[in-house]
This record gives structure tokens, sequence and C-alpha cells, in this order.
């Protein structure tokens, strides 16, 4: 990476729509490392048509872009690559999963000096996850450069192991900028011969804080370097740090509201925050099976999130700033290959997790502000699939989603909240298609379909039962013991869509006032809502708990008020201010054999 005479021959002007025009004048080429530049190369033109070809990379590079899949550049690959092919200082804006990765990891591995085994290239990433994802993505593009070594330095992980890979010789280093400072401040990053640094996701530096340390880390590097901005949006401090430390650098910005962007279909349900989490469930029930992201605002609720939902049998895990890094590795790696499902987390994992396989990610709460809803929604719709993004808006948060829009581009759509029909529509819809599926599959090993066959016949003949007979038995064995119907109370539906409808209500002297939320549910301000662990999947009925907690409180029946019945809790109305010591005994009593926990409802 030594810097040469400027070529002419190169034309560093770039007309993409939603780019900036680019000066090819105020190019600084620098050559490559044991390879011709662009312009000496004689491309013909149908050459020029082969994707990834036109931008003479070597050999190496474009058999392992061809073996992982890659045809056609993404528009700021399109741009971008040339630039920094040419050793030009970039800023560039692009939304999260437009490709933007191999956008500078490209090129900056084809100017890698082989010989030199100190770090060239440092990419600065504001979290752990979005470190190890891009050391990941240098590594398997360099599959064919086995000479080059990339490490990922970020807090978490054992800082002596980092500082014995730094003395055996890295040429790329991607870290968080913490970790960084810390090896830069203790010697053993050695910076001095650093040829290029990439910022990635600059906004989201600035909205962690790192701004300062940034800044520190720009300052103790080479004057004579490259430097590569991207971000997803462009904050005035940005445009401030990059006129401070860019040089005539090429601007690139790609619209978020591209093709790309397009495979994800956003949608809204306005629900007071009483019920978001027995609407979650509901919307978990009509999943496609892929796996799921579910970001909420604080550690606690996604462990609160986690423990519910495994209950409901559904295979989940955790990831927040409490839990270990190697453990979160490995329940990224989990949710990768299949082994989890559902993943709740904070907002810490929103960035550089890349798994295909995500169909669904739910904002249980409203992110707070447009950059991390952008980020949180790109989990989903990856390498080029379709994905669903449904955010969980209160009444009161209604007036935000203007604002999500312009970020994203586009319209986010009012979605119903799921019905009881639409779920048992799903259900028979799944069990069939899961019977075809395998009915249509002969077994593999012919010894235990034959013992599958022998247990049948046993049966059959032992019970005198007739084949559509047997196969309803073997239904319901596979259904266990929840129903296949759902039947829950479903009346708090109907009244939040009402509210939904109207927004408002008009008072008794004919103004219009805002309809409070909480007045959905009970009318009577002299009760509270509490929560207890039995639903309709233990058969509870109304009666039962109505008895159960009068027997033991010594409430008159009529002074328990609503009682909503879900599929594995319920809501009670209860009068304010219950002694302390009913309150612990109501705990212990036991509906249907079960407990009830009771607890308050927040």
């Amino acid at each position: 990476m030594t810097k040469t005479k400027t070529n002419e021959d190169i034309s560093s002007s770039i007309s993409l729509e939603g780019s900036t025009q680019l000066d090819s004048e105020k190019t600084t080429p620098i050559d490559f490392i044991d390879k011709e530049t662009p312009s000496s190369k004689k491309i013909d033109d149908e050459s020029l048509k082969k994707g990834f070809n036109s931008f003479g990379f070597s050999k190496d590079l474009i058999h392992t872009l061809e073996k992982k899949g890659y045809e056609e550049p993404t528009p700021i690959q399109k741009a971008a690559i040339p630039e920094l092919l040419l050793g030009r200082d970039l800023l560039g804006q692009a939304q999260t999963g437009t490709g933007k990765t191999a956008a500078f990891a490209l090129p900056l591995l084809e100017r890698i000096n082989n010989e030199e085994h100190n770090p060239q290239v440092l990419v600065l990433t504001p979290t752990r996850e979005l470190a190890m994802q891009v050391a990941e993505s240098f590594k398997a593009y360099a599959v064919g450069h086995p000479n080059i070594k990339i490490l990922a330095l970020y807090g978490g992980s054992d800082f002596r192991s980092q500082v014995y890979s730094l003395k055996r010789g890295v040429e790329i280093v991607v870290g968080t900028p913490g970790r960084v400072m810390d090896h830069i401040r203790q010697g053993t990053l050695i910076h001095e011969g650093l040829q290029c640094l990439v910022l990635d996701e600059a906004d989201e530096m600035l909205r962690m804080g790192f701004i300062d340390d940034i800044e520190w880390i720009l300052e103790q590097i080479p004057n004579e370097r490259q430097m590569v901005f991207f971000s997803a949006t462009m904050p005035s401090e940005i445009r401030h740090l990059s006129k401070r430390f860019l040089k005539d650098p090429a601007e690139i910005t790609i619209k978020s509201h591209k093709k790309e962007a397009k495979l994800i279909k956003q949608k809204y349900i306005i629900i007071q925050n009483s019920y978001k989490l027995e609407v979650l469930k509901r919307v978990l029930e009509l999943s496609s099976g892929e796996g799921v992201i579910i970001f909420a605002r604080t550690k606690a609720i996604t462990l609160k999130l986690a423990e519910t939902l495994e209950a409901s049998k559904h295979n989940v895990a955790v990831l927040n700033g409490d839990v270990p890094q190697n453990l979160r590795e490995r329940t990224v790696e989990r949710l990768r290959q299949g082994g989890i499902d559902i993943l709740v987390a904070t907002d810490v994992a929103a960035r550089g997790l890349d798994v295909e396989r995500i169909g669904l990610v739910v904002n249980y709460d409203m992110p707070f502000d447009s950059e991390a809803y952008v980020h949180r929604i790109g989990r989903t719709g990856r390498a080029g699939r379709t994905g669903d993004a449904i955010l969980f808006i209160s009444p009161r948060e209604r007036s935000y989603l203007r604002h999500l829009e312009r970020a994203v581009g586009q319209s986010i759509e009012k979605m119903e909240i799921p019905s009881n029909q639409s779920i048992n529509e799903h259900r028979i819809a799944k069990i069939k298609k899961d019977l075809l599926e395998k009915a249509s599959i002969s077994k593999e090993n012919k010894d235990e379909s034959d013992l599958l066959q022998i247990i049948i016949n046993e049966v059959e003949e032992e019970l005198e039962l007739n084949p559509k007979e047997l196969a309803l038995a073997a239904l319901n064995l596979a259904i266990g013991q929840s129903t296949l119907l759902m039947k829950t109370d479903e009346s708090w539906i109907n009244q939040a869509e009402r509210y939904n409808k109207s927004g408002e209500r008009r008072d008794s002297r004919g103004r219009n006032r805002r309809k409070n939320p909480m007045d959905i549910g009970s009318n009577d301000k002299d009760k509270e809502r509490f929560r207890v662990d039995v639903g309709h999947r233990d058969r509870v009925k109304p009666g039962n708990i109505v008895g159960a907690i009068a027997n033991e409180s010594g409430l008159n029946g009529r002074m328990i008020g609503r009682i909503q019945i879900f599929e594995d809790y319920s809501l009670v109305d209860l009068p304010k201010g219950m002694p302390t010591n009913i309150f612990k005994s109501l705990k212990k009593v036991k509906v249907m054999n079960k407990e009830l926990n009771i607890n308050r409802f927040s």
C-alpha cells in the first residue's frame, strides 16, 4: 500500500440513482500489490459485463466469490469498490444489509502487502457482535489469500490471547473502540504502519457515545493513510468528523427506498401495554417456522419474555448485556444452525447479527430512534430473501410512525391482532402440511419402519380400531395435552380494535377527548388487575377462579371484577388495598390442582 502517481486512465466518476457525482480530478490512486492496475489490464467489453470481474480482482478472489455464489455487485459495491481500489478516502451512506461490508473488505484485501505482517487495515465497529461479523466476512473473502491474518479485538474476551495473536502478526484488525484504545495505549497494537482505517456504522458510534474515543484513535494513526466512513444516516456530527479527517473523499449515498428494502414487509399493531404479551404469542402462532428475533427495551423484559415463551413450549434464548461473550457466540451459532428458533434481545444484538434464517423481527418495544429501528428490521430479509417486521406501539406512540416511515422510505402497514379463528385456521393448515410431508417421505431405516407397522397392527387388533380411528389416536398423541383449537376469551381484541379505529371519544359535554388506554378491560376505578398462573390449557373456568379467591380471601363473589382467561394465564380484577396476609395466602391457593401464584399485573 504505497502511493504512486495519479493514473489518469482510471475514471472515478460514478453516476447512480441516490449517489453524488464524484470528481475524477481529485482521485489519488494507489498501486495494487503484485498485480496490474485496472487501467493497464486489457478488459474487453464482454468481461466488463461479468459482475465482479469488472473490478480487476485477482483470480483467487474471483474464485472465492464464485464459490460463495456472488454474481452481481450491489449498488454500494459498484460505487465504492473502484474508489477504494484507487486508495481514495470515502464517505458512504447506506443502510444495513446492502452489502457494504464486502464493499470495503474486497478492495482492501486486494491491496494488502503480504510481506508486511503488522496491521495495515483497522476497522472500528460499535459492538462486539459486529466486530466478529466483519472479521468473519474478511476471513471468508480471504480464503484464497491464506497468508493474510485477521483478528477481532473486543471486550469480554481474554486480553492476553489477543496480545499473543498480535505478536504473531496480523494484517487486518477489526475491533470496538474501547478495546482498540486499550491495545494502542499498552503498545500491543502497532499502528504506525496502518494504511487504511474504516469506521463502520459511524452513526451508531455517535449514538453510543464513542465519538471522543473515535477522535482519539484517529489522531494516533499516520497522517498518510486511507480513511473510510460508512453510516446508515448522516448526522451533522459525522459530517463534521469527515471534514476534519477525510481528504477529498468520494461521497456515495444509496437511498434507503431501493429495491432491497422492499424485501421486508413492515407492519404495526396498536395495543395497550397490558396486552402486549398476549399479542406477541398470537403473532408467533402465525409465524412461518423460521427464526424469530424479538427486540425489547430492557434486560428485565427480555428475561420475562423468554421465561413466558419457554413456558409456552417455544424454543427460545436470551441475548442482552448480561450474557457472557462466549455464551453470546454460542447462542448466535445455535440460532444460525436451527438449535433455537426465537431470540429475545436488547439492541445489543441489533448490529452485526447476520443470520439468514431470520424470517420475522418483532419490535416488542418501540426503538429509541429511527436508526435503531432500521438496524433492528435489517436482521431479516438477508441475502436477497424476504422477511417480516412487526412493530408493537401503544396508542400514545402512534405519532412516531411517520418518523420511522421516513427513515425506511416506505409505509408501514397496520396489522390486525390475530384472532382465534385465524390462529385455528393456521394450526389446522400446519397439521395438514406436516401430515402430507410425513406421508410423502419414506423411512430410510427399514427396520424402524417395520417395527412401527407392527405396533400399528397390534394396537389395531387389540382395540379393534379401523384405520381412521387409529389415525385419529395418532393425531391426538402428536397434539399432546394442549388443544388443537384456541378458544380463549378474545373480547379484549374487539375492544382494542374499536378504540384504535376511533382514537378518541366524546365526553358528556360533546367535546372530543383522548381515550385512556387503561379504560379498556375494567371501568371500576376501585379495583386493580392481577395475574394468576392458570389458563385455558388448564381447563379453568371463571367460576373456578372466583370460588378459589372468595373462599380464601373471604371476599364476596360480587366484589371480584372482570376475569379474562388466556392460554396459560388469566387476569382478574380485585379490590384495591388487599391486605398483605391475604395476598400471600392467595399465592398458594390451587385451582385445577395448580397454584394461582397471584401477582399484580402491570
